[in-house]
């Protein structure tokens, strides 16, 4: 699938229902990793993951060996949401009402998830044996 652009939406607090469309931003491939993007109460919510399935070894070798740092010294707050079926995380910073700062942010973050998710990707081959349960 290709990406251009994704569309940020704000939801009410109380129930989550969408209230309105904040702004859409040009965006990389690595959108494809992005699962749900939207702000509540000032704070913009990505939710991403592997973009694909993975077995059981990868599972733990990816929450292993994925930077968290990198976006942390950037400013983002990320965890890991461990309720999914693949590595997933929740990535989270304040809504700023500028659309040019927003869209400087949200392409810093696509490049990031983008980098970090091939990266790590690449950091776990060779590391089967290692994963494995016996």
């Amino acid at each position: 699938m290709d990406f251009s652009s994704l569309v940020l939406m704000e939801r009410e607090n109380e129930t989550g229902f969408v209230k309105k469309e904040l702004g859409s931003y040009k965006v990389s491939e690595g959108a494809l990793f992005i699962k749900k993007l939207y702000m509540i109460d000032g704070v913009v919510n990505v939710f991403f993951d592997t973009n694909k399935d993975v077995e059981e070894w990868e599972y733990s070798a990816i929450y292993d060996l994925f930077n968290v740092d990198c976006f942390k010294e950037k400013g983002y707050e990320v965890t890991e949401e461990l309720e999914e079926y693949n590595p997933s995380f929740i990535l989270k910073f304040d809504y700023v009402d500028d659309h040019n700062v927003m869209q400087e942010k949200i392409s810093e973050v696509v490049d990031l998830i983008d980098q970090s998710m091939n990266k790590v990707f690449k950091d776990i081959e060779g590391k089967e044996e290692e994963y494995k349960e016996d």
